[in-house]
C-alpha cells in the first residue's frame, strides 16, 4: 500500500517510479541548542487585487526539537508580510503546502498565490527550455491576508537534523505532528496566536490539510482555524484502488473521462462542458452504480445499454468497452482515447497530449502533462530565491521526488484497510462552528478527479452549508490555465474575504 499510493498522488506532479527508492536528503550536523536560525530577509512593493503593498519576504528556518532541548529538523518556509498593520487580529495568515508526498511547496508559491509567478504556456503546450518568464501576480491575495508556502521534512531546504531519522516524519501522522508544530511556533514567533488563521494544499497536501486540522484543534491548545483551502482533493483513498472487486474508481473517475472526451472532441458534441459533465455524473450514480454492483449477474440486455452509455461519455470503442468488462481504468482511457491519432492524453491535465515510443502499449510512456511543465518551475524557484530573496544557501533545493523510504500510512484508530481523512475535517467542522472550507476542483484532473473531492465531502460528519467547491476547465494545476488561475484567484480572495 506504501508504494502504490506514494506514487499514485504527486501534490502537483507525478512522482517518478523511482520515488521511494531515492536517497534521503542528508541530515545535517547536530547544530547547538542555542543557535540563531537562518533567515533571508528583504523588502518589497506590489500590486495585488489593484491596492499597492508594502510587505515583508522572509525564507527562514524554523527548528524542531525534542522535549530535551535537541534539534530534530530545520524547517524552511518562505513569508510575506505586509508591513504596518498595528492590530494582528484584523489580518489573515494563511500556511500552504503541496503535498506528494515528497514535493516542496514551489507549485502553489510560484503558479498562484506568490507574489511572483512562472508563466508558462496555458494551452496545454510544453514548457520548452529556459528562460522562463518570471512576472509580477497581481492575482495574489496579499491585499486581504499574509502567506507562508511550507516546505516539510524532506523537500525543499528542509531536512531532519544530526542522529534524527527521515522515519520520525515521513508518515501520514509524523507529518502532520511536525507541520503542526511548525504552525504553534511560527505564530508564536510573529505574535499571531489571535490572527484568523487558514491552512491549505494541493493534491497529498489536501490530505496533510485534514491530518493536521486534526493535530491542531483536537487537544486542549487548540489552534482554531478560519478555514481550509483544498486543491486537488484527495480524502478518500477508496477510489483510487483499482483492486477487482473495488468499484468505486470505475464510478469517480467517469465525469473526468467524459469531460476529457469532450475537450478533445471524441464524445459531448452540441452541449456544454458542465451539462455534460452533469450528464456523466447522474449516469455514474444511478445507471452505472446500479449495473457495476449487480456484477456477474447483470442481464445481457443491460450490459449492452451500459456499453453504449459508456461509448457515449468517453468516445471509446463499444468493443474495446465490452473488453474491458465495463471497467475503465484511467490509465487505460490515457492511453486509448486518442491512439487513432498517435497520440496519449496526461493524467495530471488531459487536455495535455504526449506520443509514445509506439502506439501498441496499454499505458502511457510518461506523462506529458508532467514533463510539459517541471522544468519551467524548478528553474525559476531557484532562480527567485537566490536572486530577488537573496537566499544564501549552499543546500540544493529538492523540488520533488524520494523520501528515502516508505510513507508509513497508519494512523491510530484508522482501520488499515480504508484509508480515508475525511472525517477529520468533518470533525473539526462540528467542534469550530466557524470552520469554512473551500475546494477547487479541475475538469481534466485524473490524479485527484473532482467527482470524488464531492463523493468524499458529501459524509463523513461534513457540514455541507460550510463546504464550498469551484470547478476549472484545466487540471490538477488549473492555475496553469490562464483563465482558471484568475478565477482560482478571484475565488480564494473571496473566499478569504468573507466575514
Amino acid at each position: 500500500m506504501n508504494t502504490l499510493l506514494t506514487l499514485t498522488f504527486a501534490a502537483a506532479a507525478a512522482l517518478p517510479m523511482s520515488a521511494q527508492e531515492a536517497v534521503a536528503p542528508p541530515a545535517e550536523a547536530a547544530v547547538p541548542a542555542d543557535s540563531a536560525p537562518k533567515r533571508f530577509v528583504t523588502q518589497h512593493n506590489g500590486t495585488f487585487f489593484g491596492k499597492e503593498v508594502a510587505y515583508q519576504a522572509i525564507v527562514g528556518e524554523t527548528i524542531l526539537k525534542a522535549e530535551d532541548g535537541t534539534p530534530r529538523a530545520s524547517i524552511y518556509s518562505t513569508a510575506y508580510l505586509i508591513e504596518g498593520v498595528e492590530d494582528p487580529t484584523t489580518r489573515p495568515v494563511v500556511f500552504l503546502w503541496n503535498g506528494g508526498p515528497g514535493s516542496a511547496s514551489l507549485w502553489l508559491h510560484m503558479g498562484v498565490f506568490g507574489p511572483k509567478r512562472v508563466d508558462i504556456p496555458s494551452d496545454a503546450r510544453d514548457d520548452g527550455a529556459p528562460p522562463y518568464p518570471l512576472v509580477d501576480n497581481p492575482g495574489a491575495f496579499l491585499d486581504v491576508a499574509d502567506v507562508v508556502f511550507i516546505d516539510p521534512v524532506g523537500t525543499g531546504f528542509s531536512r531532519t537534523l544530526g542522529d534524527t531519522e527521515g522515519k520520525e516524519f515521513y508518515g501520514v501522522k509524523q507529518d502532520a505532528e511536525s507541520i503542526a508544530a511548525f504552525i504553534r511556533q511560527w505564530v508564536g514567533e510573529h505574535g499571531r496566536w489571535n490572527s484568523p488563521k487558514y491552512i491549505g494544499g494541493e493534491s497529498y497536501g489536501t490530505t496533510r490539510s485534514a491530518a493536521v486540522v486534526r493535530e491542531l484543534e483536537s487537544g486542549y491548545d487548540d489552534v482554531a482555524l478560519n478555514g481550509i483551502l483544498l486543491i486537488s482533493t484527495i480524502l478518500d483513498f477508496s477510489i483510487e484502488n483499482h483492486s477487482p472487486g473495488n468499484e468505486m474508481p470505475n464510478l469517480m473517475h467517469l465525469p473526468t473521462m467524459a469531460a476529457t472526451a469532450k475537450y478533445h472532441g471524441k464524445a459531448g458534441d452540441g452541449k456544454s462542458l458542465e451539462a455534460f459533465v452533469q450528464e456523466a455524473r447522474e449516469y455514474a450514480l444511478n445507471e452505472y452504480a446500479h449495473a457495476l454492483l449487480q456484477g456477474e449477474s447483470l442481464p445481457a440486455e443491460e450490459r449492452s445499454a451500459v456499453v453504449k452509455r459508456l461509448a457515449h461519455f468517453t468516445g471509446l470503442r463499444e468493443t474495446y468497452i465490452e473488453q474491458t468488462d465495463l471497467r475503465l481504468h484511467p490509465a487505460r482511457f490515457q492511453k486509448e482515447l486518442l491512439r487513432d491519432r498517435g497520440l496519449t492524453v496526461g493524467r495530471l491535465d488531459s487536455r495535455y497530449t504526449g506520443v509514445d515510443m509506439d502506439e501498441a502499449g496499454e499505458h502511457s510512456d510518461q506523462d506529458p502533462s508532467f514533463y510539459g511543465i517541471d522544468g519551467a518551475y524548478a528553474s525559476a524557484l531557484n532562480a527567485y530565491l537566490r536572486e530577488q530573496l537573496e537566499v544564501d544557501l549552499e543546500t540544493h533545493y529538492n523540488v520533488i521526488g524520494g523520501l528515502g523510504g516508505p510513507w508509513d500510512w497508519k494512523v491510530p484508530g484508522m482501520p488499515f484497510n480504508y484509508f480515508n481523512v475525511a472525517p477529520f475535517i468533518g470533525t473539526a467542522m462540528r467542534q469550530n462552528s466557524d470552520l469554512e472550507v473551500f475546494v477547487a476542483s479541475g475538469y481534466y484532473d485524473f490524479a485527484t478527479p473532482f467527482f470524488a473531492a464531492e463523493y468524499s465531502l458529501n459524509r463523513a460528519g461534513i457540514v455541507p452549508e460550510r463546504v464550498h467547491f469551484a470547478y476549472y476547465e484545466a487540471g490538477h494545476m488549473m492555475y496553469i490555465h490562464h483563465p482558471s488561475l484568475a478565477k482560482l484567484q478571484q475565488d480564494v480572495h473571496d473566499f478569504l474575504s468573507q466575514d
